[in-house]
């Protein structure tokens, strides 16, 4: 066996070459005199094409009854194949097993999304979960690129807290020896405070919100990257965003197309996402929401919805029936099973969004000014849009304390939201933050916090202080965005959600 190991993402500079393999068993299909195995190595897979004539009889017996996801080395001859999967494959002329295994749990059944979770540490190794994951390192990547590149410094913000940021309802208490500490909601007080000394800064890393929510958008443990910045206003923190996010989507269109198209990922939409992005005022989207070009969009859109539904109904039928049936070699039952999970999951998504069209509806048409957005009002407003929207100057009751008021108009702050288009709803809030000492004190003792809390935050007002402001972006939605995941509980590798944690 040779020792020219490789990786299979490197299979394309080594054509003609013996290499060796190591990894572990995707798919196994023996037709008497030859056995396909299909082996991943966490890089990629490969076809290796094994005949019996090249290899001792009983070894040739062990590996066509290899099972799914047995640890393997193979070695051989790779060759360009456009037909196997990856546009390679191995001409074996080797292998060793190193762990044969047998019954393994995550087969191509049906699974419920609770056995998955339960099996989260094998659950990683499938197709669709590897494929989110390395779009989740390139998001992680690109990220960092940005910023650095960019002229910010990286600071690293604490988790224990002894103030809130976003609301003292969302807060986790812990026990600091004793004292009572929170998780933090944010980093952005404390970076404030770096911004004044760096001028260009960002924190990235877990953050935590008691938030009692079970939607798809939500998590109690999720990754937020945030900018701060000194001496910038609202349309300058715009144009930060719409850069940041364009460079993350361009990206991960470079870097992983094909990861992109396994998933289904709308490629074409993501090639549009460049600036400049929708702007809309916040009285804006209340006028869209309440006026009748909503409730026309959302008509056509349940037709569009219950047609699908026919379509996915007649092809699952189609597909049982092949199943079901006595002419079909085993390996198109299995394929076809497997497609009748697909559609069978998609169908269920489908008839949540059929049972939602009215209630999202209703909302639109009631909702009044003066309420904060909320997720159906979200999906609505990014539904109608191609490209991100940002949605500014929401009312000054609907948001955080320390957002600057808007000058011209008492009513509203100067902060926005960047909605991601195709329904997924928001991924970065941000806002200028209160400059002012007085005003910000008076903002502190309305929201009913105790002001000695904040001393050194309200420092920040009375030493130098400058018009600044910042975002946040949630790492988990802005993958499932990408990658057109509809809950975000797939896009970390071990979700907390409120009602689960995983592992």
């Amino acid at each position: 066996m040779t020792n020219n190991h490789v990786r299979i993402s490197q299979l394309k500079d080594h054509i003609g070459s013996e290499v060796l393999l190591k990894g572990w068993v995707y798919q196994n299909r023996s037709s008497g005199k030859l056995i396909f195995i299909v082996i991943r190595d966490g890089s990629g897979l490969c076809q290796c094409v094994i005949e019996k004539t090249s290899f001792n009889p009983e070894i040739f017996d062990q590996l066509s009854r290899l099972g799914q996801e047995s640890s393997m080395m193979i070695s051989g001859l790779v060759r360009a194949e456009p037909r196997s999967i990856g546009g390679y494959e191995l001409a074996a002329t080797d292998a060793a097993i190193v762990c044969p295994t047998t019954d393994y749990p995550i087969t191509p059944k049906s699974h419920g999304i609770d056995f998955l979770m339960k099996h989260r540490h094998l659950h990683l190794r499938s197709q669709r979960q590897w494929c989110i994951g390395k779009v989740r390192h390139t998001v992680i990547d690109a990220i960092r690129r940005f910023f650095n590149d960019n002229g910010f410094t990286l600071i690293d913000t604490p988790i224990f807290t002894t103030i809130a940021g976003e609301g003292e309802q969302t807060l986790f208490e812990v026990d600091y020896f004793g004292r009572p500490l929170h998780l933090a909601q944010t980093g952005q007080l404390y970076l404030e405070s770096a911004a004044m000394a760096y001028g260009k800064v960002y924190c990235f890393g877990p953050t935590f919100r008691a938030e009692k929510s079970k939607t798809r958008r939500h998590l109690t443990e999720f990754w937020m990257v945030e900018p701060e910045v000194a001496y910038i206003d609202l349309p300058g923190l715009l144009e930060i965003a719409e850069n940041f996010v364009s460079s993350i989507a361009a990206r991960v269109l470079a870097d992983n197309r094909a990861e992109l198209e396994f998933l289904g990922a709308d490629i074409p939409s993501l090639e549009k996402i460049k600036p400049p992005f929708v702007r809309l005022t916040y009285t804006q989207a209340v006028e869209i929401l309440t006026g009748p070009r909503t409730q026309e969009f959302l008509a056509k859109q349940l037709q569009e919805f219950q047609a699908q539904r026919k379509n996915m109904e007649d092809k699952i039928a189609e597909l049982e029936a092949l199943v079901a049936g006595q002419s079909s070699k085993q390996w198109q039952k299995d394929k076809a099973a497997a497609e009748i999970i697909d559609l069978r999951t998609e169908l269920e998504e489908l008839n949540a969004r059929i049972e939602n069209n009215p209630k999202h509806a209703v909302l639109a048409a009631d909702f009044r000014w003066g309420k904060d957005l909320g997720g159906s009002d979200e999906t609505i407003i990014s539904l109608m849009h191609d490209k991100p929207v940002f949605v500014t100057h929401y009312p000054k009751d609907a948001k955080a304390f320390y957002m600057r008021t808007d000058r011209t108009n008492d009513k509203v702050v100067e902060n926005f939201d960047c909605l991601a288009p195709a329904g997924f709803g928001e991924i970065i809030g941000g806002s200028v933050r209160e400059d002012e000492y007085d005003r910000l004190i008076e903002r502190i003792k309305h929201e009913g916090y105790n002001p000695e809390g904040y001393d050194w935050y309200l420092d920040l007002r009375k030493y130098g202080s400058v018009p600044h402001g910042g975002f946040g972006l949630g790492v988990e939605r802005t993958v499932a965005w990408l990658t057109g995941e509809k809950h975000i509980r797939q896009c970390i590798a071990f979700p907390r959600m409120m009602d689960k944690v995983v592992i």
